[in-house]
């Protein structure tokens, strides 16, 4: 095992050179070839076409590489002019200045490029390092539900996640959020962090989940484009059920005795599109385990197009004992369908009650209406 590693290592470090020294000797190549056939009687080649070779190396190189091959440019413009009696003549100096000036802005276009690519890398890290600080993994115990929640961003390069989840402990009992955000750029960052804002600040003053909906919708409005929404879900424990509110976003899966998904019989739209939220009660004893998840996790296609089995292989996943592993096991499950790394965000949630919590009578919900399932 070592041994591989370190020769993957010394493969990729003999790559990443490699590649670093046939760029600027690619460009120091044209522009010698060029020199040769400028000097030549066969092809009356002018000197400015040397600035070929600048121009090659700024767009794959620093502002000091470009500028070497630039000057390599100069020199041999200025052997081809000594060897053919051209020095004296008007043309060679216009050409001469013509290359400079394209040498010079080559190492301009160069330095710009390399600014930018460095603050498009200072820009991803801070995204990433605010969106590693909102979505922190969970693996927490408490009013009798544990919880155990993470994400994971797409292995396309995707900076930021569109995937969000929060939990809080309030009077009303435990209340977990799981939504999806539209897009994956930093207005996406910027909506996921308003959305988990407001949870935190509306989740403890709120009695009724279906109303902390409401109020999370008229909270998110002004934040969001006139395209933009936010798939989310409010689940809230009590003893012997789960209190569910969906809006626009995957139902969850209870696995037990059986292994169903939670659906809302009328389908309410996202935040942001002003929903109707309607409550929805669930039973919930000490050996049901529900799964929470992101489309990242429903919509993950195999080479064929097939989807990925939700209940048969959430259903053998959750027969792990720890909900770590569990997780674990589903992640590697649509790895192993899709064939590689998942091409979309995936964020889930697991949660379970503690046997006295779930053999608690159910609590009367705040909201008499309430659908509860049969």
């Amino acid at each position: 095992m070592a041994v591989r590693a370190v020769g993957r290592r010394w493969l990729k470090t003999s790559t990443r050179n490699w590649r670093s020294r046939w760029r600027p000797g690619l460009a120091l190549g044209v522009s010698g070839l060029l020199a040769i056939c400028s000097g030549t009687g066969s092809w009356h080649l002018g000197v400015a076409v040397l600035v070929i070779g600048p121009v090659l190396a700024s767009a794959r190189l620093d502002a000091r590489r470009t500028a070497a091959v630039a000057a390599l440019a100069l020199l041999l413009a200025l052997g081809a002019g000594a060897t053919n009696g051209l020095m004296v003549t008007p043309g060679f100096g216009i050409e001469f200045l013509a290359l400079l000036a394209g040498g010079a802005l080559s190492v301009r276009d160069a330095a710009r490029h390399t600014a930018d690519a460095a603050a498009l890398a200072r820009a991803t890290d801070v995204a990433q390092a605010s969106q590693n600080a909102i979505l922190r993994p969970i693996s927490v115990e408490f009013g009798g539900i544990e919880v155990c929640a993470r994400h994971r961003c797409a292995a396309q390069g995707a900076s930021v996640c569109g995937d969000l989840y929060d939990v809080a402990h309030t009077p009303y009992g435990v209340r977990l959020l799981i939504g999806d955000v539209r897009g994956h750029d930093l207005d996406a960052l910027r909506a996921t962090a308003a959305t988990i804002g407001a949870f935190k600040d509306l989740a403890y003053l709120t009695p009724d989940l279906a109303d902390l909906a409401t109020a999370l919708d008229a909270r998110l409005a002004p934040e969001l484009g006139a395209e933009d929404f936010v798939t989310a879900l409010l689940a809230e424990f009590a003893p012997g059920e789960v209190r569910i509110v969906n809006c626009g976003h995957p139902a969850p899966v209870r696995a037990g005795k059986q292994v169903r998904l939670l659906e809302p019989l009328e389908p309410a739209p996202p935040l942001g599109l002003h929903p109707k939220p309607q409550l929805y009660r669930f039973y919930l004893t000490g050996r049901d385990r529900l799964l929470f998840y992101t489309d990242g996790l429903s919509e993950a296609r195999d080479a064929n197009g097939v989807d990925f089995p939700l209940l048969e292989r959430v259903g053998d996943a959750l027969t792990v004992l720890s909900p770590s592993d569990a997780l674990d096991t589903l992640y590697a499950m649509v790895a192993t369908h899709t064939g590689r790394a998942p091409a979309d965000d995936i964020a889930l949630a697991l949660c379970q009650p503690t046997s006295m919590f779930a053999l608690s009578p159910p609590a009367r919900p705040s909201n008499p209406a309430a659908r509860r399932e049969p």
